[in-house]
């Protein structure tokens, strides 16, 4: 199977169903910022991490490309089967940060990203996200995007947030607060 097809050489490119659309369309916008979310979320999995948090990283993975492949169909003409998000997927997320809250300090202030390369990638990962979740969102104020899209981002965004404080614990690097100049 060739890689390059040559078909989007003019700018456009084929949705799940066939429908052909530019590549700055919206939809395409939201799926690509799901798929750059989901290297970031890579990159984390493959640093020196405890393997349950790279466990559930995976599972992640495996829900973006879910919401990818949603995103990336056309919602009037596709008839290939998606997977589709459940609740159950973001109460996953839930339980996971409530987890991770047990043992962390009670937040004092909003903490700058960085102290750790690993803790920064969480922190680039949880950008991406909120830019996926906006695009998602403006995606769904015209075009059919299933709810729970934007309900899993917005919860793996808070999740991605937490991790970075739980790594900061676990690597022992302190947590920068914010002090703004009065």
């Amino acid at each position: 199977m060739k890689i390059y097809t040559k078909t989007g050489d003019k700018g456009l490119t084929s949705l799940i169903g066939g429908t052909r659309v530019p590549k700055h369309h919206i939809r395409i916008e939201a799926y690509g910022t799901v798929d750059e979310l989901n290297s970031w979320v890579g990159l984390i999995r493959d640093q020196e991490i405890s393997d349950p948090v790279k466990v559930l990283l995976g599972e992640i993975q495996d829900r973006l490309f879910t919401i990818g492949s949603s995103l990336a169909s056309d919602p009037e003409k596709s008839r290939m089967k998606i997977p589709d998000l459940k609740e159950e997927d973001v109460v996953l997320l839930e339980k996971e940060m409530d987890r991770m809250n047990e043992t962390l300090p009670e937040m004092r202030s909003f903490v700058l990203p960085g102290g750790h390369t690993t803790v920064s990638y969480c922190h680039i990962a949880r950008c991406v996200c909120r830019r996926a979740e906006r695009a998602s969102l403006k995606l769904a104020e015209n075009e059919f995007v299933a709810e729970l899209i934007g309900k899993y981002l917005n919860r793996l965004s808070d999740y991605l947030f937490v991790l970075s404080r739980r790594l900061s614990h676990d690597l022992k690097v302190p947590e920068i607060p914010w002090k703004p100049r009065m």
